[in-house]
């Protein structure tokens, strides 16, 4: 079986916009999120990115909008991302059980990549982006100045839940 960290995009890996992140002109990492992903690969983490792109619904941006954004990440990141799952989908028009706070793009993940829940992380900036991970089992870090009741741990960012988890994995060998 596999430990994957599921990452939310907007506000764990860039910069979180009002209107939308779809450019790579917008495009912002947010401090040292190559380096953290680096080190979650190097300490054998599957890292998949489970993002809620509602301005494709609504008309905003295009799906292709989103993956060149996507591509841009991978470009800058040597490939660190193993999958992403998008739900483009908001709920003024439609109940999909993949938006989060549903699961079903979770799901979806853990089942094709034969995921350890009990040594998996789900990673987000919002209680939304936590509670599928909860239902599920995984343990979950919020990167927020506050906290929420879902979340097991509250980080700065994302390269201080990869140190920690490097720190563990160092500490148990």
């Amino acid at each position: 079986m596999n430990k994957c960290i599921f990452l939310d995009r907007d506000g764990v890996i860039n910069k979180d916009y009002v209107d939308y992140v779809y450019t790579i002109e917008k495009f912002q990492f947010l401090d040292r999120v190559p380096e953290a992903l680096r080190k979650l690969k190097e300490a054998g983490y599957l890292l998949i990115v489970i993002t809620n792109q509602s301005g494709i619904v609504k008309g905003t941006f295009k799906a292709e909008d989103v993956m060149l954004v996507h591509d841009h990440v991978q470009k800058h990141t040597d490939n660190a991302l193993d999958d992403i799952y998008i739900a483009p989908y908001h709920e003024k028009w439609t109940n999909s059980l993949t938006r989060k706070p549903d699961s079903l793009m979770l799901e979806r993940a853990i089942a094709k990549y034969n995921v350890d829940i009990s040594q998996s992380w789900m990673v987000g900036d919002k209680q939304r982006d936590l509670i599928p991970g909860k239902k599920l089992g995984l343990q979950t870090c919020l990167i927020a100045e506050e906290t929420c009741p879902e979340a097991d741990i509250r980080v700065d960012g994302l390269i201080d839940l990869a140190e920690k988890l490097v720190e563990e994995k160092a500490e148990a060998v």
